[in-house]
């Protein structure tokens, strides 16, 4: 789902590669603005291009299709995972004033480079319109609020905080698959016994974005709930001994993971689970489909967790879709946004995708169960915001944060890691 954010507001990278999602429309990469009747076709611009993304991002197309028939999808997805390439590619359209129509973003922080430099407009009137306000629940719009307006419409709910694992690889080293560890350090001891008893992997990793994305269920699991809150408006520190002790166990973790973990993508890491190569993969729901695909069954096959020492919170990202300024096919947009944000393209979506509704109104017997259970984790856990997909920190500020996780990942150098962190820090807050 991601790739390494090193991709900043400036947004710049290489090898840029466009790819379509097979759908109605899709001519790949289109930037399609010529001129003709505002909603007869909408540009509609996600990093969605493969894999469960694909699967269900033509899910809620085709409702679309059914929706609003008279409107033409035109599909400009971006490969490349955590929609950095797609970031690059979308900062340059901007920047030449070629917007899409709408865009796909991580609802949060992520949007405040966009919402600063005046390229989205506001959606609160939608919201209101839509009867939105009464249908996602109250928690969701103030994390969608900034400044009293609302910039995005969510098509789901994620939790990053969840630890994937093989039951038999578990098993046959006589670990008990059913529950969590105590502790990390009880993980840790497990890991170790997984590696004694030859899993060549023990714990699957992936590139950059899946390294910060362990990383902080580390330093929730450390500081907890409001703890880990406080890292973004500086009310914990990044010198506190807890990120401290989170550093420390993060490298303690690289001793068990894959050899090749800095050039997998989220997907190919999961693999290594799902071919038994390792025990354990942290990894954000979205991970459900692949499992689905491979014909393995919840509670058998494989099950879930919060991550280790994260019982009881619920580590928040939401695919979102904007209005940008200036859109050449503003009706078509609205058409979009209508069907990203109804009943029956959440569900449609949400179901292909492995992710949850964002709408309250959802019927639980319509999903899975791994899906179920975050349904309930959705409703009752405390919610942070995660720092790896865009809800928690500004690009500018995770791009820091990813580079410094990634260096750590060659140099285990723990006293440079938290320097890098804590200037990284000073640098967003001021």
């Amino acid at each position: 789902m991601r790739k390494s954010l090193a991709v900043v507001a400036g947004l710049a990278t290489t090898g840029l590669l466009l790819t379509g999602c097979g759908s109605s429309g899709g001519d790949n990469g289109s930037t399609d603005t010529d001129s003709g009747a505002s909603g007869d076709k909408v540009e509609v611009f996600t990093w969605w291009a493969s894999g469960s993304e694909k699967v269900g991002l033509d899910a809620l197309v085709s409702v679309f299709d059914e929706q609003h028939p008279d409107i033409e999808f035109i599909n400009a997805a971006v490969a490349g995972g955590a929609g950095s390439n797609a970031k690059a590619a979308l900062a340059s359209r901007l920047e030449a004033n070629d917007p899409p129509d709408s865009f796909q973003a991580h609802a949060g922080a992520e949007l405040t480079d966009y919402i600063e430099a005046g390229q989205l407009q506001d959606l609160s009137g939608f919201f209101n319109d839509e009867g939105l306000t009464e249908v996602f629940p109250e928690s969701l719009i103030e994390r969608l609020t900034v400044d009293g307006k609302i910039y995005s419409v969510p098509s789901n709910i994620h939790r990053a905080n969840v630890t994937w694992v093989n039951t038999d690889v578990l098993e046959s080293a006589g670990i008990d698959a059913t529950k969590a560890p105590a502790s990390v350090d009880a993980w840790i001891a497990d890991l170790k016994k997984l590696k004694d008893a030859g899993v060549e992997s023990p714990l699957a990793l992936g590139t950059e974005w899946t390294q910060m994305q362990l990383f902080e269920t580390l330093l929730i699991a450390e500081l907890g709930a409001e703890g880990y809150s406080g890292l973004w408006d500086g009310s914990t520190g990044w010198d506190d001994a807890g990120v401290t002790t989170a550093i420390d166990q993060y490298g303690q973790l690289l001793e068990y993971v894959n050899s090749d973990f800095a050039g997998l993508d989220w997907d190919a890491a999961t693999q290594v689970l799902i071919d038994g190569a390792a025990g354990y993969n942290v990894m954000g729901d979205w991970a459900e489909a692949a499992f689905v695909q491979a014909g393995w069954t919840y509670g058998q096959e494989y099950t879930t967790w919060p991550s280790v020492g994260t019982e009881g919170i619920f580590d928040f990202l939401a695919d979102s879709f904007t209005l940008p300024v200036g859109a050449p096919h503003e009706d078509g947009a609205n058409a979009w946004l209508k069907t990203v944000s109804s009943a029956d393209g959440q569900k449609a979506f949400n179901q292909a995708k492995g992710s949850i509704p964002a709408r309250t109104d959802a019927d639980p017997a319509d999903y899975g169960d791994y899906q179920k259970t975050a349904l309930q984790s959705w409703a009752e856990d405390t919610i942070v915001s995660s720092l790896a997909h865009g809800a928690a920190a500004k690009i500018s500020w995770s791009t820091d944060i990813s580079s410094a996780i990634g260096k750590f990942g060659s140099d285990k150098n723990a006293d440079a890691l938290q320097s890098a962190l804590v200037d990284a820090a000073t640098k967003a807050l001021g």
